[in-house]
């Protein structure tokens, strides 16, 4: 199983696009490896003392990726006014790096923006994650799993916009394979471990998505709602994965992807306007 980036072929919004590329930072430095941040200032970010920022988490089933697939939604969404930071975590090599890792970076790294918002320019306590695919469920665990112990500083989501997330994995022979014996796929699937209320939560699912399917989704929103939370899911008829044309399993597994514009589109439009309901942006 292959959970992939979304790359948007089009940009919804008349925004003001910030200058090309990021500023690199280290967040995390383990087992020698160090993990960055990739951070999009908007124009004028100096302007404002302290603004919402987004992290961005790709997909490519917990094996494959890199923060540069993120960069197109992430200079979209500074030239709405967000700190954009693609981020990158640990893949997995079914040795002995799993989700688990990719896990706790995830969590280190919203820690990370919030104990840095200062120099970032950011408001702590608007601090949302993007992720699409294997990366919605590290953003989806980040919610959800809470590791009081690391830190001080908490590695909640202030809110979650999920593009065929994987939110709920129990059933899923390939984290199985990745995580060995390391831990049970169940214990840490989102939506089989939601015992709180969660930020608020937009979920953006193709109706015929064969890698993450509606129904795990909707399972996932549903529990969200039970336990006090809000969850918003646009569902998407006729495409599949990532909002793919190409509806044959393996290329929604594996790609090539061939996402509508049409609904690529709609997709912007719906997380400008969740944004703007939950204050991380403001009417021009």
């Amino acid at each position: 199983m292959l959970l992939s980036s979304f790359v948007a072929p089009v940009s919804l919004l008349d925004a003001q696009v910030p200058k090309p590329g990021p500023t690199i930072k280290v967040y995390k430095t383990v087992g020698g490896v160090k993990l960055t941040a990739h951070v999009f200032w908007p124009d004028g970010a100096g302007q404002v003392a302290r603004r919402p920022a987004i992290i961005l988490l790709h997909g490519g089933g917990w094996t494959d990726g890199d923060p540069e697939w993120c960069y197109d939604n992430a200079k979209r969404y500074a030239g709405l006014g967000l700190v954009a930071i693609a981020g990158e975590y640990r893949l997995s090599d079914r040795k002995t790096t799993t989700p688990l890792e990719a896990m706790a970076d995830v969590r280190d790294l919203v820690r990370w923006v919030r104990d840095n918002a200062s120099e970032l320019g950011v408001d702590s306590h608007r601090v949302a994650v993007d992720g699409i695919s294997a990366g919605g469920h590290l953003a989806a665990a980040a919610a959800v799993f809470a590791h009081p112990e690391e830190s001080k500083t908490s590695a909640v989501p202030d809110a979650l916009i999920l593009l065929s997330p994987a939110v709920a994995i129990a059933g899923d022979p390939w984290p199985r394979l990745l995580l060995g014996s390391r831990s049970d796929v169940k214990a840490i699937s989102p939506a089989d471990n939601i015992e709180k209320p969660l930020p608020p939560v937009l979920m953006m699912e193709g109706t015929r998505d064969t890698e993450t399917p509606l129904a795990g989704a909707q399972r996932f929103c549903d529990r969200v709602i039970q336990v006090g939370g809000t969850c918003e899911i646009h569902l998407f008829p006729g495409v599949g994965h990532l909002l793919t044309r190409n509806l044959d399993p393996r290329a929604q597994e594996e790609g090539p992807f061939d996402p509508s514009p049409e609904a690529v589109q709609t997709a912007h439009a719906e997380e400008a306007a969740f944004l703007l309901r939950i204050g991380f942006l403001q009417r021009p």
